[in-house]
């Protein structure tokens, strides 16, 4: 889908963001990874869990999602009778992109009566093909809730099955996917900044590599990190996700240090993604009705189920 034609910009963009917010009778959702401009003009931010609930419960008529594809697409997926914009129509995943459909379909077909259960951050294609939905607030929780005896396939992200293996006890047939930010973080540079920085503590995503958690005080998801760190008497925190999340930390507490992880060798701890959002594309979206995000609806169907299925077990 092509992009909005170029207009003049309001000189007030937030003022005019909010006009069109009423005019439309729209919700603006924003993820934690997201620019802090739009987080701030956001009516809700949350991680996926979260903003999952949010798009299942909403009034509005309108859904903006300030995220990636596969988050608006599961906002269309609960909401299909609504207009959901997406800012930028290239906000994809790499997560998302690691998990082909149709080769899921056939490493599937190699695992008979295996339990489906897909890490939210993929395809609508994947979810019709996956019995549940989890987020990493609530992977440990559902796995937990399913029969030792029944064997379950997890996808696509490999470190968060590996982290719920760990977790659980629980023998796991894992898809090789991961997410081009949490796999970049450098262990050795985790371990110069501890040195730097004694009294700090490693608090991380659990789709990190197993390297970097093994040296984690505490693991969990965007919004566990952000309780973590605002209750915790800790000051100084390196964290190991998408430094987006930084911004909500600063807002609840501008006196505690918060360090983002290190990657190797190159300035990617910033998803690549969730930074193609602006301000500015915001608005056109708002403005032009486009891009806006469709999805077949036996796919939807098929994809619906395993997310309700999911709500049901948080």
């Amino acid at each position: 889908m092509s992009s909005p034609p170029a207009v003049d910009l309001p000189l007030d963009l937030v003022g005019a963001i909010h006009d069109l917010k009423r005019e439309l009778n729209a919700v603006i959702l924003a993820h934690y990874y997201q620019e802090p401009e739009i987080q701030d003009i956001a009516d809700y931010i949350g991680d996926s869990l979260g903003l999952s609930r949010q798009a299942a419960s909403t009034s509005a008529e309108v859904i903006v999602f300030a995220g990636v594809h596969f988050m608006a697409e599961t906002a269309k997926i609960l909401n299909p009778d609504k207009l959901v914009l997406l800012p930028d129509q290239e906000a994809g995943c790499s997560l998302a992109d690691s998990c082909p459909p149709e080769a899921f379909a056939a490493f599937k077909a190699q695992h008979p009566n295996h339990l489906v259960i897909s890490y939210i951050n993929c395809t609508a294609e994947i979810k019709a093909l996956s019995d549940i939905i989890c987020t990493s607030s609530n992977a440990v929780k559902i796995v937990e809730q399913i029969a030792p005896t029944q064997p379950i396939i997890f996808a696509p992200d490999k470190n968060l099955g590996r982290y719920v293996m760990a977790q659980t006890g629980r023998d796991l047939v894992l898809w090789e996917g991961s997410c081009i930010v949490h796999e970049t973080f450098s262990e050795r540079r985790i371990l110069d900044l501890k040195m730097e920085h004694p009294q700090a503590q490693v608090i991380a995503h659990p789709e990190c590599e197993p390297a970097v958690l093994r040296h984690a005080d505490f693991v969990g998801s965007t919004t566990a990190l952000l309780q973590y760190a605002a209750l915790s008497p800790t000051h100084t925190f390196i964290v190991a996700t998408e430094p987006g999340i930084l911004h909500q930390m600063h807002k609840q507490n501008a006196q505690k240090n918060y360090i983002p992880a290190p990657s190797g060798t190159c300035a990617c701890n910033e998803c690549p993604f969730m930074r193609l959002n602006t301000l500015e594309k915001l608005y056109l979206a708002m403005q032009h009705r486009t891009p806006r995000i469709d999805i077949p609806e036996a796919t939807r169907l098929a994809a619906l189920r395993p997310i309700q299925r999911m709500l049901e077990m948080s």
